[in-house]
């Protein structure tokens, strides 16, 4: 006989929800209130999922979360190269996503010594560390430092390109977006996000699972310089980083102690660099 109970837990989806959310809202302009539909982002839970562990959950867009969780893994130093992921499953169910990844027994068991739950607020890069010694702000030097040169040229050319690739920003004004950028300038690949650093983890998941050499271009946010995304760069070996608002601090100490080149505030009239001392 067929069971046609409800399931206790939800059945999980390939398909995941749209990044956006349609609403109606009362829009006040000039006095004048009036009801109207608008477009707000979807803010989703992500659980990662190691070896059949949780050790995070993220507030996310609900796109590209393949190319995240691979992000996520390296740039957190969960593993050490793309090849440790030895499978990767993405499953919806109604309320959340949950991204199943098998990695090499080595990278787990590095994992369960240094394990962290970042259970919260959107993109939290320190949500959940269990103390300050687990704190890793030691960056790893580049093992090679830019071959070319940025001049002002590559910088306006970033910021005449970008926006069209912000389809999540311009519907709904609440989107930072990551570029992956030719020397010259020329925008090759967006990802956006409702935080910050899960749109950097998504960049950075896309140029491991294409075998793109990270030396060879730049990386360009519409957000501010958080030490977290120097952070990030830092293990992935990102010679060049570019924000549109400012850094903090700490990032730029960061930077200076990997030896990569940090330029914020860019704007179509210049930008701020902060070379080591």
């Amino acid at each position: 006989m067929l069971n046609t109970q409800t399931p206790s837990c939800p059945l999980p989806s390939e398909e995941g929800p749209s990044p956006q959310a349609a609403l109606q809202v009362l829009r006040l302009r000039q006095g004048q209130l009036q009801q109207c539909a608008d477009v707000v982002a979807e803010e989703f839970p992500v659980a990662l999922v190691f070896n059949g562990i949780s050790h995070a959950v993220m507030m996310t867009s609900p796109q590209d979360l393949e190319e995240f969780a691979t992000g996520f893994a390296l740039s957190e130093g969960i593993i050490s190269k793309r090849q440790d992921i030895h499978d990767l499953e993405v499953h919806f169910y109604p309320d959340g996503a949950e991204i199943q990844l098998t990695i090499a027994q080595t990278a787990f068991l590095k994992l369960k010594e240094h394990r962290r739950t970042l259970t919260g607020r959107t993109g939290c890069g320190v949500c959940g560390t269990e103390s300050l010694a687990l704190l890793d702000l030691e960056p790893e030097a580049l093992k090679e430092t830019a071959a070319f040169t940025v001049e002002h040229a590559t910088i306006q050319r970033i910021l005449a390109e970008l926006p069209p690739y912000q389809v999540l920003m311009q519907a709904t004004g609440c989107a930072h977006a990551a570029a992956w950028c030719s020397p010259q300038g020329e925008v090759l690949r967006v990802f956006e996000d409702v935080g910050r650093h899960n749109a950097l983890d998504k960049l950075f998941g896309w140029i491991a699972r294409n075998d793109i050499d990270a030396h060879q271009g730049l990386v360009f946010l519409t957000s501010r310089a958080s030490y977290e995304l120097v952070r990030k760069a830092a293990r992935m070996q990102v010679p060049v980083l570019a924000t549109i608002s400012a850094p903090t601090a700490l990032a730029v100490r960061i930077a200076q102690a990997a030896g990569i080149r940090l330029m914020s505030f860019c704007r179509q009239n210049g930008f701020v660099e902060y070379p080591k001392e």
